[in-house]
């Protein structure tokens, strides 16, 4: 993430909102400190953002999973397995 002094972001402010917009967000810092971050609006928080495999070790799918039901379907749809 780039970090830019106030200066020279009151000199560039057009161009780096424009690029945080398009999902760059960079921080503003005086004398190196670090004062603000600018993102965009629409970003999603880290709290939003879905995570693959957040369940990962506690749902178990049995072995006959791609079986269960198959007499009945069979059945309701008249099908000869």
């Amino acid at each position: 993430m780039q970090t830019v002094n106030i200066h020279n972001a009151k000199t560039n402010l057009s161009r780096l909102v424009d690029r945080a917009a398009k999902g760059e967000p960079f921080i503003i810092a005086k004398a190196g400190k670090p004062l603000v971050k600018v993102v965009p609006i629409d970003q999603p928080t880290a709290a939003q953002v879905r995570r693959v495999g957040f369940m990962a070790g506690q749902i178990s799918v049995p072995d006959d999973f791609d079986r269960m039901g198959a007499d009945e379907i069979e059945q309701m749809f008249g099908i000869d397995a």
